[in-house]
């Protein structure tokens, strides 16, 4: 049986953030969709997008960081951004008001994308990627961490990348729970971290 096991991706070296986003729209997007303020294609070049990442990750140093590193017998394996909801100047400015819930309440931070490598998928890595980001949000003090799944239609399979946001099982595993389902596929989730709200 693999063994699953996660860091803070400032606890993590840059190669190893680098083998997880070298494929697909990762390698592309740089998961800077929610945080670049016009849009990601017309407004920010390759090289924006990779200095940024690298920057909001700050491996190396004592933090902050924009993400986790999760890893199967201490490869690195896949990723999961979660960092404080105000982070994410995008779920602010885009005019679907069901991503920006609750505006006033705080300590929310949000579990915005998910990377598995090929290699690594469909063994369950987005299930861990999910639980860890319940520790690390305890970890960090979070109040409520606040995700954005797609939930596929019965008998209905979607591609990797249009599930970088996560699936709704995977999160419903990890003790979230469907707050809104604003469109016919996508919800949003929140877990609860011993506060009531």
């Amino acid at each position: 049986m693999p063994e699953f096991s996660w860091r803070p991706a400032n606890d993590a070296t840059s190669a190893d953030v680098e083998v997880v986003f070298d494929a697909g729209g990762a390698r592309r997007c740089r998961c800077q969709a929610l945080k670049v303020p016009g849009w990601i294609w017309r407004d920010t070049t390759q090289d924006d997008r990779d200095a940024a990442h690298l920057q909001q990750v700050g491996c190396g140093t004592s933090g902050p960081t924009s993400g986790l590193i999760g890893y199967v017998d201490g490869e690195p394996a896949g990723w999961v951004a979660v960092e404080p909801r105000e982070n994410y100047p995008r779920i602010w400015a885009r005019q679907k008001s069901w991503m920006r819930m609750d505006p006033d309440l705080e300590g929310v931070w949000s579990v915005t994308c998910f990377v598995v490598r090929k290699g690594f998928r469909r063994q369950g890595l987005m299930y861990e990627l999910a639980a860890a980001t319940v520790e690390y949000g305890r970890q960090v003090g979070a109040r409520i961490l606040e995700g954005y799944p797609t939930e596929p239609p019965p008998g209905k399979t979607v591609i990797w990348d249009e599930a970088s946001v996560g699936l709704l099982q995977v999160f419903l595993d990890a003790g979230y729970e469907v707050e809104a389902s604003p469109t016919l596929r996508r919800r949003v989730v929140r877990h609860r971290l011993g506060v009531s709200s």
